[in-house]
């Protein structure tokens, strides 16, 4: 196997009630599967960037996949997630896949055939990410940020909610000297409070009761690279001193230990709020301020840079449609998309896009086609929204207790899905009726049909 599919399939496997025995690292090896065992939660949020996939094994409640996924959001993480469920507890395999698994298996299944079933679907080409800069206010601020990039200060991004402050972040990293190094992030507002400085900071084994090992912060992380710090106005007042101190000395002081630990980070933060009001609201501390917004940045709303709209639908398209097929947008869907206001940004043109998808029967995207968030709760075409099943489907799962975990989970899966998107107006609002991402919907869907499961498309 080359270095390139080693590091795609390096898995962080986290069993808080047996750990591997070599027999079972032989089945996953032999299903192309690296193995990189975590033993808590701590560990798992020190690993993140080390695996191409988390393997959970769910306990009676399941909640710790509520935790898991609660930490994989906080540091912004989309790898795929697998839970292992033991087979008597079919509702919980269910509900696992209700709350988002891409897939559930038996905590006793070690056939190499299921694992390498699971990893070959999981494996799809990603989606790339573009950079798209039309307007001449976009390719000003790319010009800009190039600039900025290669100087390397520390960088402010402002501007509203979806606009693409991440996106922006990224192109500094991708633009800079540091491209080769990591590019960590963290979502200052996504974390308990009581969590974040460890994140941040990390803590030396034995700090506090449950740290068995030492753990490194997002500053050691991003060590050499670019650290991004979003909704940084969301950060708890006592730790923005601490935040500054790291800043000015450039150094970190884990939880616990008595030495300091030099780090070499290229800061990028971004805030949809206004901080200079929360310096008078005494909500944010006006020396970190300064520190921070060295160079600030602003992204503009995509009202603002119309000349974006077009080319950011038809690379949607590029990457919701099916790929064997050519999309086309009407003249009047596109007068539709170049004057609404887009009060959502380039999040709302994405569920905008995701929509039409579905709703189109043929390759033609047309005006009747588009349901814009102000116009959601409107019964267009017919669409109707159905409320959740949970309870359903915990039902469905109990009617097949003859059948093995798997087959039970797939059954009820099928059902639920194919309810989901009968009822909803498009994939994505399927998608949030089962609790689980556009992403997942797809990947359960061809897996569905890898077993033979034709599964309805909606209307």
């Amino acid at each position: 196997m080359n270095n390139e599919m080693s590091e795609k399939r390096n898995v962080l496997w986290f069993d808080p009630v047996m750990p591997l025995v070599e027999a079972e690292r032989a089945c996953l090896r032999d299903a192309g599967i690296s193995v990189l065992e975590v033993y808590s939660l701590i560990d798992l949020r020190r690993a993140l960037g080390k695996g191409w996939a988390v393997v959970v094994r769910l306990e009676a409640g399941g909640a710790l996949l509520a935790e898991v996924q609660t930490l994989m959001r906080g540091m912004r993480s989309d790898i795929p997630l697998v839970c292992r469920v033991d087979r008597h507890h079919l509702e919980m395999g269910v509900q696992a896949m209700h709350q988002g698994a891409a897939h559930v298996l038996s905590a006793d299944d070690w056939s190499v055939q299921s694992w390498s079933a699971v990893f070959g679907l999981l494996a799809a080409p990603e989606e790339q990410q573009n950079f798209i800069f039309v307007d001449p206010a976009s390719q000003k601020l790319l010009e800009l940020a190039e600039r900025v990039a290669q100087a390397g200060v520390t960088t402010l991004l402002t501007g509203p909610t979806g606009a693409g402050k991440e996106v922006l972040a990224r192109v500094l990293h991708d633009a800079s000297p540091r491209r080769d190094g990591p590019f960590i992030g963290l979502n200052c507002a996504a974390m308990p409070e009581s969590m974040i400085e460890d994140l941040l900071f990390g803590h030396e084994k034995g700090a506090f009761t449950g740290a068995v090992r030492e753990h490194l912060g997002v500053f050691e992380q991003a060590n050499g690279g670019s650290l991004f710090l979003d909704e940084i106005g969301e950060m708890p007042i006592q730790l923005q001193s601490k935040l500054l101190r790291v800043l000015q000395e450039r150094q970190v002081t884990r939880l616990g230990a008595l030495g300091h630990v030099a780090v070499d980070v290229r800061l990028i933060v971004a805030s949809n709020k206004d901080l200079r009001a929360a310096i008078q609201a005494r909500e944010f501390r006006e020396d970190l301020y300064f520190r921070i917004s060295t160079f600030k940045l602003r992204v503009p709303a995509l009202s603002e840079r119309r000349q974006d709209i077009l080319p950011l639908a038809r690379h949607m398209l590029n990457v919701h449609a099916c790929p064997s097929q050519d999309w086309v947008i009407s003249d009047e869907a596109e007068t539709l998309l170049v004057e609404y206001a887009w009060p959502g940004n380039v999040r709302e043109l994405s569920n905008v896009i995701q929509r039409a998808l579905v709703l189109s029967r043929g390759p033609l995207i047309g005006a009747e086609h588009l349901i814009f968030e102000d116009q959601f709760d409107t019964d267009r075409s017919g669409v109707s929204f159905l409320p959740p099943a949970q309870g359903l489907l915990v039902r469905e799962a109990s009617s097949v207790d003859k059948l093995g975990l798997d087959a039970a989970v797939r059954s009820s899966e099928h059902r639920a899905i194919s309810a989901a998107l009968s009822g909803a107006a498009n994939r994505l609002e399927a998608a949030k009726l089962l609790g689980i991402s556009p992403r997942t919907l797809r990947y359960k869907l061809a897996q569905l049909r890898v077993h033979g499961l034709s599964v309805s498309h909606g209307k």
